[in-house]
């Protein structure tokens, strides 16, 4: 198959990347360098057709001034070295909370912990010459690295906001990259380790893989997005979320703080079964229903998709646009929670109890109101941008999906344009 293929050649050449960087150390399953090499294989391409089709290392957005001669001086070498000194502290700061968070070093996030203490010394030694390189073509280089490195120096002309901004931006780069890492090399091994034969000639086999790959392919972007918070690719974090409500709602989605995990006070699945299970004696609709399921998993890849390089929880990276957020403005919170309520289907339990059935479905209801929680949280944020203020009224007249829940119509609003 040609996905096997493409698996063996990232293996072979993340395994050779990682043995001169030490990673050779971390993974003794070839799963683990499969999927690094997936995630390499997805960014690339993605950052040659950004710059050489999209160009977006022009974009105004950027804050970058190409025409700039790229003069050094003194100054500008005092702002950088600053800059460098406020860098390697957040990194430090998060290396700190890495190390005394114990859930890091249990379970899958002990591979990501691994990899990042193989890649410290090279991110370190690779930020001095990038953070040279680009102050000189900078338009404003004293970013919020720079106050940072300017208030831990006791220097003058520092602004708190932009320290607390900087720092906001960098603790969901930390917390999110490090989740995204962790979970990679599992979903790999789930796609592998199928039964082909199986599934070749059972639908319900079939519907579950391909809603494994699906969920895979939403993780190798997700991981990209996290990875590439780069200005050259206006990419970077213009701002990260400033309420605390938007922290609440979607830190409860995640470990070590997920609710809706096993066991918490979420967790819609006791005295529950899946629905191949309780359409086991209904052939013809266990099909049509695991299909829809792969569908709107497709969606929900589809919404990681559309993001490109820009994906990221709690920042504003730009305002999308086009695919599913031309039908609604939360696709992948939408698409989740149908999935969840038709393959869960919490009305229905092992028990027979009508006490468990309602508890289940009330469950799943605050479950959904937790991300409608989270979307409003977001929408808040993001409304700070005029460009998405317009986005949100265009949809409110012309999204397919986004009208069904407008209760009030709305004076017409021009034609959304991306921030770019």
């Amino acid at each position: 198959m040609w996905i096997v293929g493409a698996l063996t050649f990232g293996v072979g050449w993340v395994g050779t990347l990682g043995a001169a960087l030490g990673i050779d150390r971390i993974a003794a399953d070839p799963v683990a360098y499969a999927a690094l090499g997936s995630i390499i294989a997805c960014g690339i391409p993605m950052v040659i057709w950004s710059v050489a089709i999209d160009r977006v290392h022009r974009n105004a957005s950027s804050g970058i001034d190409w025409t700039a001669p790229g003069q050094s001086n003194a100054a500008l070498r005092e702002i950088s070295i600053t800059k460098l000194c406020g860098l390697w502290a957040t990194w430090a700061l998060i290396a700190g909370i890495y190390c005394i968070a114990r859930w890091y070093w249990r379970g899958d996030y002990r591979f990501a912990m691994e990899l990042f203490a193989a890649m410290a010394v090279p991110l370190v030694l690779v930020s001095i010459p990038y953070v040279l390189w680009l102050d000189k073509r900078l338009i404003e280089p004293r970013d919020g690295a720079w106050h940072l490195g300017a208030w831990l120096t006791g220097q003058g002309g520092v602004e708190l906001e932009a320290v607390y901004a900087h720092l906001r931006s960098w603790a969901v780069k930390g917390f999110f990259l490090a989740f995204m890492v962790s979970i990679v090399p599992g979903g790999f091994r789930g796609l592998l380790s199928a039964n082909f034969a199986l599934i070749q000639t059972d639908p319900v086999a079939l519907a579950i893989w391909l809603i494994n790959l699906m969920f895979v392919i939403d993780v190798a972007f997700a991981t990209v997005g996290y990875a590439l918070t780069l200005r050259p690719l206006d990419s970077h974090i213009r701002s990260a979320m400033p309420h605390a409500a938007g922290w609440t709602a979607a830190l409860i989605c995640y470990p070590p703080f997920a609710l809706m995990y096993a066991g918490g006070p979420l967790d819609y699945h006791p005295a529950s079964a899946e629905w191949n299970t309780w359409l086991s004696d209904h052939p013809a609709l266990m099909t049509v229903v695991g299909f829809a399921l792969v569908i709107l998993t497709g969606i929900y890849a589809w919404a990681t998709v559309a993001f490109g390089i820009r994906f990221s929880n709690l920042t504003h990276r730009g305002i999308i646009t086009h695919g599913p957020y031309a039908w609604t403005k939360h696709p992948a919170y939408l698409s989740k929670n149908a999935f969840w309520w038709l393959a869960g289907l919490p009305f229905l339990t092992t028990t027979g109890s009508m006490v468990d059935a309602i508890r289940n479905t009330a469950i799943l209801a605050v479950v959904s109101g937790v991300y409608y929680w989270r979307g409003k949280t977001e929408e808040r944020h993001l409304s700070e941008d005029p460009a998405y203020r317009d986005y949100a009224a265009w949809m409110a007249e012309n999204g397919v999906i986004t009208r069904l829940f407008t209760w009030r119509r709305r004076a017409p609003a021009m034609e959304p344009q991306a921030a770019e």
